[in-house]
């Protein structure tokens, strides 16, 4: 794709994001775009939102279950970027035209001390880790999921370009020691109206949540990026998407590890 090209479905996205109406398949508009590109137009977005007066406070990853990689046809988890607006208090309430089409993920959440880049080790992201926490993503499409002429689907260009479908991020009360749990074994129970919906274990992001840690240091070192000090990073769902229509109450209960909530107004 050509920079006017890029600039312009970052643009475009934006847009939408700001209209709450969605845009048709970017890799419809541009079947010949690659994975370069889709980070091309994240990067894009990014700058407008840093001229306009964004701030970064993280980063998340997504598609790291085989489940999901499977239904994309896809053997990498992809990433995005976390904005200060999209952070939201526990049990807060999200207002109604705040999203599209807002779901929710379980995830954990690792908070840095430290910043990382490029090839590291697990070791290297546990000792760059103040604490970790229970969190609920909220994911928000700019992009239609099907085209409603051909009924194609959305391809992973789609979902990256979109900032891999980010839209929010709620942050437990808990803060533990990177090494205080074995992650593999952190799960939750998810509620939705008080109905048990969904449980999952960490294990399910990529053998180990660190991993997706380390995954995405060297992702993002290969584009001139890396995980600065105080930033907080979703390592990626262990549970699919839980659709959020308005008056959905959502609860995520880690155990031991603690809870988290939202509500969708």
């Amino acid at each position: 794709m050509s920079q006017r090209e890029i600039d312009r479905a970052a643009e475009d996205l934006l847009a939408a994001e700001q209209t709450r109406e969605q845009i048709n398949l970017l890799s419809l508009r541009h079947p010949e775009m690659t994975l370069d590109d889709a980070y091309a137009i994240q990067s894009a977005q990014m700058a407008l939102k840093l001229e306009r007066g964004h701030k970064i406070i993280g980063w998340k990853i997504g598609l790291t279950s085989k489940i999901m990689q499977d239904a994309l046809g896809i053997s990498t988890p992809d990433s995005g970027v976390i904005y200060d607006d999209m952070n939201f208090a526990d049990e807060s309430t999200v207002p109604a035209m705040r999203f599209i089409q807002p779901r929710i993920e379980a995830e954990i959440a690792f908070v840095m001390k430290a910043p990382i880049e490029g090839k590291v080790t697990r070791e290297d992201v546990v000792a760059a880790t103040e604490y970790v926490a229970p969190a609920i993503e909220i994911l928000d499409t700019r992009i239609l999921r099907n085209d409603p002429k051909s009924g194609q689907a959305r391809l992973i260009f789609d979902t990256v370009s979109d900032n891999a479908a980010n839209g929010g991020i709620v942050l437990g009360a808990q803060k533990h020691a990177p090494d205080a749990f074995d992650l593999r074994w952190v799960g939750a129970i998810l509620k939705k109206n008080d109905e048990v919906v969904a449980t999952g274990l960490g294990a399910a992001v990529l053998d180990d949540p660190v991993m997706g840690i380390v995954w995405l240091a060297e992702r993002m070192g290969q584009y001139d990026q890396r995980i600065e000090t105080g930033q907080v990073v979703l390592a990626g769902s262990f549970i699919a998407p839980i659709e959020c229509p308005s008056g959905t109450k959502i609860t995520a209960d880690y155990g031991p590890f603690g809870a988290v909530r939202v509500n969708f107004e």
